[in-house]
């Protein structure tokens, strides 16, 4: 195991060419970048300015949208992406000029990437290999990894690749990975080819062999529900950035900025733009929203403030309450109901703003019912719109 540590960490892939004859031949993009970073003429920022530490038998989970930089960083620290400036330590080592072969990583992908030439036992004796580790450890470590990885194990080492499921390659994957007692485990969205199901079983099984191995870990993923069972820690990244680190609750009751907000949560938080300050209010159209004690110095007149609640603290009912509370009239759209919770999300619909609410299953709606929307203002939250850094 290893402690990680990225200082100031940057990489830019290079622009394509503008040629016309050779745009003909131009690689493209296997999936829609959604959030690429800016790009120009000296090509497209893929990290900017990245520091980042990963502590000794941590797992780390990084989060954000397609092509915000978490596979650059992933390929960065296993040493793929050398083109990068700013530093990469592992255990206070600069590991620049070390090979990806000796810096003893085990790397899981999401299309399993198994040798299809070799059995499943020659896929996990192929690092030893290439190590000249003699054959007598090689087995010791097989028939120990196999032990760990629980019951049809053995069963598959006989087999070839194309023969497996989709889960029982990934479980051949993992162990392929963990058979060399890494340093550090890379996974890059290992569970996303695999169903509902085995999904859940394999979630459950990474993180049992995580917690018995204690290995450093850095998982890449868009699965937030992967995120929450697997991470000490969640790396939220936006264009190449990383917003912000820490638990899935300190995140979600702590936000720094509006894109903390309106990405991490199930559903994300209800953000309620256009408002702007007058007095010590929050002017939303026609509603007045108290400023909190705490938020009010932090302010001036006429700034642009956008609101935030999340589906919690925004109650409804069919009558109004008395004018002291804050509330204000909606529109039902659409409802989910969650019957192993006995609650449902109400889509909700006031003025400009589309947001949701969660209320008991008991209670009953139909699409385009007039109602109220009561917000607890204790759990409000403030962010400058200009900025987006919460107030």
């Amino acid at each position: 195991m290893a402690k990680i540590e990225l200082h100031d960490v940057s990489f830019t892939y290079a622009a394509p060419s503008q040629d016309p004859v050779n745009r003909l031949f131009e690689i493209r993009k296997e999936r829609l970048q959604e959030d690429l970073p800016g790009g120009s003429m000296q090509g497209v920022i893929a990290l900017d300015h990245v520091n980042l530490t990963i502590p000794n038998g941590r797992t780390f989970v990084v989060v954000g949208p397609s092509g915000c930089g978490k596979s650059t960083l992933l390929r960065a620290i296993a040493g793929l992406a050398k083109e990068y400036t700013g530093e990469i330590l592992y255990d206070g080592e600069n590991v620049r000029d070390i090979e990806v072969k000796n810096r003893y990583i085990g790397m899981v992908f999401q299309n399993y990437a198994l040798y299809p030439n070799f059995n499943n036992e020659g896929n996990l004796s192929f690092f030893f290999k290439m190590h000249d580790v003699p054959d007598e450890e090689t087995r010791r470590r097989i028939r120990y990894t196999s032990e760990l990885m629980g019951i049809g194990f053995k069963e598959l080492l006989p087999r070839r690749p194309v023969t497996l499921s989709g889960g029982e390659k990934q479980r051949v994957a993992l162990a392929r990975a963990i058979v060399r007692a890494p340093r550090l485990l890379l996974m890059d969205e290992p569970l996303s080819n695999l169903d509902a199901k085995l999904r859940v079983q394999t979630r459950t099984e990474i993180k049992r062999l995580l917690r018995r191995f204690s290995i450093t870990s850095l998982y890449v993923t868009h699965d937030q529900v992967e995120a929450i069972a697997l991470a000490d820690q969640i790396v939220v990244m936006h264009q190449g950035r990383i917003e912000q680190t820490g638990t899935y609750q300190a995140l979600m009751e702590n936000p720094v900025n509006l894109f903390v907000a309106g990405f991490l949560g199930l559903p994300p938080m209800n953000l309620f733009s256009g408002g702007f300050i007058s007095g010590n209010k929050l002017v939303l159209e026609d509603y007045l929203i108290p400023l909190p004690a705490r938020v009010f110095p932090l302010v001036q007149n006429n700034q642009g403030v956008t609101l935030g609640a999340r589906q919690e603290a925004i109650s409804i009912s069919v009558e109004a309450s008395p004018p002291n509370g804050i509330q204000w009239p909606a529109e039902v759209g659409t409802f989910e109901a969650d019957f192993v919770h006995r609650t449902q999300t109400v889509h909700l619909r006031t003025g400009r703003w589309n947001y949701s609410s969660l209320c008991s299953l008991d209670m009953k709606f139909r699409e385009g019912q007039r109602l109220y929307a009561h917000l607890d203002p204790e759990q409000l939250y403030f962010f400058d719109t200009s900025s987006g850094l919460r107030l």
